[in-house]
């Protein structure tokens, strides 16, 4: 789908309908559908998704969360982001302790997960090789992200997920006049629309299982998006 139809859109339940219908980038539509074909042999017996992982939430979200992009076989095998890998068991773990989520698991797009004043998207859509987008690819995607942020009137809170989320979200707000932070887990920045970014580590393994990123501190985030919203302490 072009740039010119995507913001044409106008609510995001359409905006997530089209989403699996992209095919702009050659490398990334090969290698999710190569991976939803071979597949791993724990899950051998899965039919992946292997298109484009749409964002889920709806647009009375207060919160929203950017990830990177779709696990090979996380997001690509189950159709629901960040669902059936680590990332995922830790995210929605995290969300369910503070009131954004009705339960604490995602392991399938109809295990009975809702979110709640939450809403989820990431730079990429669709899982690159080595978890490595190029710079056209983050391009061609960006649209979707720009046209959800315009979506969205009630965020309140912006959770970046890992360092290319928060390069991102500092790119669509186009600080003209401030230098751009060194990225920081934890970090608090006032954004012009009078909303409030977190910025946190990537829950991904090589992030946890080395304590780059712990549970109390992934908890920290979330925490504090909630006292923002609520305003006050939780």
């Amino acid at each position: 789908m072009k740039a010119l139809d995507i913001q044409e859109i106008a609510t995001v339940n359409e905006l997530q309908e089209v989403m699996p219908q992209c095919r702009c980038c050659p490398r990334l539509v090969e290698w999710r559908e190569k991976m939803a074909r071979e597949k791993v042999a724990r899950f051998r017996h899965w039919d992946y998704w292997g298109k484009p992982v749409p964002s889920l939430g709806d647009s009375t979200a207060r919160l929203l969360i950017v990830g990177l992009a779709p696990a090979a076989h996380g997001g690509n095998r189950t159709g629901r982001i960040f669902t059936g890998d680590r990332s995922g068991d830790w995210l929605y773990r995290s969300l369910y302790k503070f009131g954004f989520a009705n339960q604490p698991t995602s392991l399938d797009k109809n295990d009975g997960l809702k979110l709640i004043d939450c809403y989820i998207t990431a730079v990429l859509h669709c899982a690159p090789p080595l978890n490595k987008p190029d710079p056209q690819e983050i391009l061609n995607c960006r649209p979707y992200l720009l046209r959800e942020w315009a979506l969205l009137p009630r965020i309140r809170v912006i959770v970046a997920l890992g360092k290319l989320a928060f390069d991102n979200i500092w790119s669509i707000q186009n600080f003209k006049r401030s230098k751009r932070p060194a990225f920081s887990h934890g970090m608090e920045i006032p954004l012009e629309t009078e909303r409030t970014l977190i910025v946190s580590v990537h829950p991904s393994q090589q992030n946890t299982f080395t304590a780059k990123l712990t549970e109390p501190m992934f908890d920290a985030v979330f925490r504090r998006a909630r006292e923002l919203i609520q305003g006050q302490k939780f």
